[in-house]
């Protein structure tokens, strides 16, 4: 449902977007629509949004926003991460709140994956 001026979509740079898909698909079941070589549309996510067909990446160092995951079972998540072919590039780390690990994706964009 679209709410009027709040946060309704998002894009990202991607490298490879076959490989993209496959990593989201296989780690957290999102849904992807083609749109040309160069464009995939993604669903499932908690909010809808998008890939771009770009060489930049999307990190915290470089001034990007940090996409951060809930997951009641923090280990598992970041298993099922590594198996897909991502990497973890902040261990896992408490805070307030709770525990949280940084990984980057096959295009190297950077996430966070946190739990209570």
């Amino acid at each position: 449902m679209n709410v009027h001026e709040k946060i309704n979509y998002l894009e990202l740079p991607a490298r490879d977007i076959v490989a993209t898909k496959a990593f989201f698909i296989k780690v957290f079941a999102w849904s992807f629509v083609d749109y040309g070589p160069e464009y995939t549309a993604f669903s499932n996510a908690g909010i809808d949004g998008g890939f771009f067909k770009s060489d930049l990446r999307a990190t915290t160092v470089k001034g990007s926003v940090l996409i951060v995951f809930y997951s009641e079972d923090l280990e598992q998540t970041r298993t099922k991460i590594e198996h897909a072919g991502g990497s973890i590039i902040k261990p896992v780390y408490s805070f307030p709140g709770g525990r949280r690990f940084h990984f980057i994706d096959p295009n190297g964009n950077e996430y966070a994956v946190w739990s209570e």
